[in-house]
């Protein structure tokens, strides 16, 4: 039985979730301006993650709660499949979290020179290893940590 969408909004408001729905226009809130090399990118998110296309609920559960764990800004960064085709439309970030050399390669072919200056990139190992290798783990803690005075503030 399908609740009343107003009903729908205030269930969900008071639970604390916030529901997410496809963009159709150009993001017009939230922007700042990060100065680059020549040009000036316009920054619209605080983290981007990019992850393996087909990785399992497990391995997806486990970079869930990583990513939560060390903080909100992280926590509910956008996610991003690279798949066949790349990984299409790119968000500007300060910050993206990259799981394997993959998805680093394809982060580098649609992501302009300009704004991969002006944003730092952690690149980890692949969500499968993540799991198997505790040594991966502690690479990936290594490097959020490193990602705190960027994303301090945010």
């Amino acid at each position: 039985m399908a609740a009343a969408p107003d009903r729908r909004q205030r269930l969900l408001k008071v639970m604390g979730i916030t529901p997410w729905r496809l963009r159709t226009g150009p993001v017009a809130s939230g922007t700042e301006s990060v100065p680059a090399n020549d040009a000036a990118v316009t920054v619209q998110t605080a983290c981007v993650v990019v992850l393996p296309a087909g990785a399992s609920a497990r391995e997806l559960d486990l970079v869930g709660r990583a990513l939560r764990a060390y903080g909100p800004v992280t926590g509910r960064a956008a996610r991003l499949e690279a798949g066949e085709r790349g990984l299409g439309d790119i968000p500007v970030a300060k910050a993206y979290i990259v799981f394997g050399e993959a998805q680093a390669k394809a982060l580098g072919r649609d992501l302009p020179a300009a704004v991969m200056s002006a944003a730092q990139i952690l690149l980890v190992d692949t969500p499968a290893a993540i799991l198997t290798d505790p040594a991966a783990k502690r690479r990936l803690w290594n490097g959020l940590r490193t990602l705190g005075p960027t994303l301090r503030g945010v």
